[in-house]
């Protein structure tokens, strides 16, 4: 459709008083409007906060407590301890330890996560069975996920991730994988390092103060 010329228009400016109006019409009538943002640009900042997420937390997995379902990727900017462990182990006061840490250290962006495993056959109780004695035991407070499992064909996904990214697979209960706040695993630590180990706390505090 062809745009009426600026005289056709103006001889439709009637009456006198209204030609003010009309000169001003069109005076802008060749000024373009900024357009919309399209949709794709709209979802651009969502698309960005997705991916903000590091590969290393893109799971989810069951709440020990309740088995509802808990993505990762509320961990991400955090220093993340993960420890895989067991109810009938003798190093299974570590866990003690371990809440020890995720309290002091809590404030300044470390979180320990527990994920139980019967890989070694020393955990066969049920999930609630597991959370009730974690707590009732150790007053463990630092999250805990339902039973799964962390070597071999059947690990879990994050587990898979951690022994490719760290070379070495848990040998036996509470092997430990450090991942900084940028979502790379910084080192792993066999089940004969405890959670107050100076060495070990160390490297927490080196990556805690890492931005």
């Amino acid at each position: 459709m062809r745009t009426p010329s600026r005289l056709s228009a103006l001889r439709r400016c009637t009456p006198a008083a209204a030609l003010a109006a009309c000169l001003f019409a069109l005076g802008t009538a060749g000024a373009q409007t900024p357009s919309a943002p399209s949709a794709a640009a709209s979802a651009a900042p969502a698309d960005g906060a997705a991916t903000a997420c590091p590969a290393t937390l893109q799971h989810t997995f069951p709440r020990l407590q309740d088995e509802k379902p808990q993505d990762l990727c509320q961990y991400s900017g955090k220093v993340v301890l993960v420890v895989n462990t067991a109810s009938f182990c003798g190093f299974t006061p570590q866990y003690k330890g371990l809440e020890a840490l995720d309290s002091k250290y809590r404030s300044r962006g470390l979180v320990v996560l527990g994920f139980p495993s019967n890989d070694f056959s020393q955990e066969s109780g049920s999930n609630k069975e597991i959370a009730d004695f974690c707590e009732s035991t150790f007053g463990v407070k630092f999250p805990m996920f339902a039973k799964t499992s962390v070597r071999g064909a059947n690990a879990n996904p994050l587990f898979k991730q951690l022994a490719l990214a760290s070379g070495t697979t848990p040998k036996w209960n509470f092997y430990k994988y450090l991942i900084g706040r940028d979502g790379k695993v910084v080192q792993a630590w066999s089940s004969m390092t405890a959670p107050d180990e100076a060495a070990f706390v160390k490297v927490i505090e080196s990556q805690l103060a890492a931005h």
